[in-house]
C-alpha cells in the first residue's frame, strides 16, 4: 500500500501544471500515485497536454491515473471524494493544479505534522515572483513563517481563521477522513474550510507547517475579488450553525488594516488606491452573497465565480 497519493482537480490546465508534476515527482516522499479528476474531456483534449504528462511519467515510480468528468457533474468536494475514491493510501495530499511545490520536501513536511492528534495539515502559500505587492503582502498576512496547530480551544482568540485550512495543498489522514464521511459536497466552496470544521469538532487538530511550501497567488481584479467573495458569502450563509457565531469581517479588516500600513510605510501609493478599491469589491461582494437568497436567480449567477454551480 501507498504511503501517500496526490489528487488534483483540473479544467484547462496549462504549462504551469505540468511544472507542478515534475516538482511532485520529484519530492523526497514521492507519491505512489497522481490521481488528476479533469473536468471537461473536450477541453483537455485542445491542450494537448497529455502527451506531455505522460512523458514526464515514463522514469517515475510513480502512477498515473487519469478520470474526465462532465462539466455539469463537477462539485468541489463530490469531486475531491471521487479522487480519493481512487487511492488507498495511509495518507493522501490535495493540490489545485496551480499550486507548484516550493522544494522537494512539500510533501515531506505535510506528513511530518501528522501524529494521533493532528489529521489534517497544509501549506504555507507563498507568492510567485510575478505577484503585486497587495497580493504578496496577503500572502504573508495569511500564511506567517510560524507553525500552527489549532484545535476546539483556539476558537475564542483565533475566532474564523481556527477552521481556515487550504487544501490549494493540504494533507488528510485517510482512515479519519472516510470516518467523518470526507468533503462536504453540493458546497460552492469552502469544501476545505467545512472539512476542518468537522476535525475540530470531533475533538481532532489540524496543523498549518509553514515548512511546507507552494507557491500560489493571484492577481485578481476588483470583479474578480467581488465575485469571489460573493460565493464566500453564499458559503457562510448556507452554513450558519458554522458562521453565525463566528464572524469573519474583523479578520478581514486586520487584514486590510496591516496591509495599509505596510504600502505607507514603502510609500506604495498607488497600490493605497488599488488597496481601497480592492478591499471594497471584496466587502461588497461578501456582503451581497451573505444575502444571496433576496435576490433573483439571474443576478445570483451573474454575481458568481462558480457559475456552473447554479444549475
Amino acid at each position: 500500500m501507498n504511503l501517500v497519493d496526490v489528487i488534483i482537480p483540473t479544467y484547462k490546465p496549462d504549462n504551469k501544471f505540468l511544472v507542478s508534476i515534475k516538482r511532485l515527482l520529484a519530492q523526497t516522499v514521492a507519491p505512489g500515485k497522481i490521481i488528476i479528476i479533469n473536468t471537461d474531456k473536450a477541453v483537455w483534449d485542445k491542450t494537448g497536454i497529455e502527451e506531455k504528462l505522460e512523458e514526464l511519467f515514463e522514469e517515475s515510480d510513480t502512477e498515473l491515473i487519469l478520470e474526465h468528468i462532465e462539466k455539469q457533474d463537477f462539485d468541489h468536494g463530490a469531486t475531491r471524494n471521487f479522487g480519493v475514491s481512487k487511492s488507498k493510501a495511509e495518507y493522501f495530499v490535495c493540490m489545485t493544479q496551480d499550486a507548484v511545490c516550493f522544494d522537494k520536501k512539500t510533501i515531506e513536511y505535510l506528513l511530518r505534522g501528522m501524529d494521533k492528534s493532528i489529521k489534517m495539515t497544509y501549506a504555507r502559500q507563498v507568492p510567485d515572483k510575478n505577484a503585486n505587492k497587495i497580493e504578496k503582502f496577503t500572502r504573508e498576512f495569511n500564511y506567517p513563517a510560524e507553525s500552527m496547530i489549532k484545535s476546539f480551544n483556539e476558537r475564542q482568540t483565533l475566532g474564523i481563521k481556527t477552521y481556515f485550512a487550504s487544501n490549494v495543498c493540504a494533507a488528510y489522514e485517510r482512515e479519519t477522513f472516510n470516518a467523518l464521511g470526507g468533503f462536504d459536497t453540493g458546497e460552492i466552496l469552502n469544501e476545505d474550510m467545512l472539512y476542518a470544521y468537522k476535525l475540530i469538532e470531533h475533538g481532532y487538530f489540524i496543523k498549518y507547517e509553514a515548512w511546507a511550501k507552494v507557491v500560489h497567488s493571484h492577481n485578481y481584479s476588483g470583479a474578480t475579488q467581488f465575485k469571489r467573495n460573493f460565493d464566500i458569502g453564499v458559503s457562510q450563509a448556507s452554513n450558519p450553525h458554522i458562521f453565525r457565531n463566528i464572524k469573519s469581517e474583523s479578520e478581514g479588516k486586520k487584514m486590510v488594516l496591516k496591509t495599509l500600513r505596510h504600502l505607507l510605510s514603502t510609500h506604495s501609493y498607488i497600490s493605497v488606491v488599488k488597496l481601497v478599491y480592492i478591499s471594497g469589491c471584496k466587502y461588497a461582494g461578501f456582503l451581497t452573497g451573505k444575502n444571496f437568497k433576496r435576490l433573483p436567480k439571474s443576478v445570483v449567477k451573474a454575481f458568481s465565480m462558480n457559475k456552473g454551480f447554479w444549475r
